[in-house]
């Protein structure tokens, strides 16, 4: 059974200018949403659970450099995206 990928306005807004700056990942990028939205536990989405400011989201890779931020609410078969980037601009 699949996830509910809830695609925020903040994060649609970050994500097209994220994805203007890195038109090269926009295919890997359709990949991994596609995956999350499968199974948000596929070993190669490479999830973590995040702490410090960060607690009570998860983040998954896009590729090495790339990482998605999210919130993961099992219960209701959700997942909210929150931003993408960078380590360094989600984190």
């Amino acid at each position: 059974m699949s996830y509910a990928v809830v695609f925020t306005e903040s994060y649609s807004r970050s994500a097209a200018r994220w994805l203007k700056g890195h038109p090269e990942a926009r295919q890997q990028y359709l990949k991994t949403l596609q995956l999350v939205q499968a199974n948000p536990f596929h070993p190669s989405l490479r999830l973590q659970a995040l702490s410090g400011a960060l607690k009570g989201l998860h983040s998954i890779s896009i590729h090495l450099s790339y990482r998605i931020t999210l919130e993961l609410l099992i219960e209701n078969r959700q997942i909210i995206l929150v931003n993408v980037g960078d380590r360094e601009a989600v984190y």
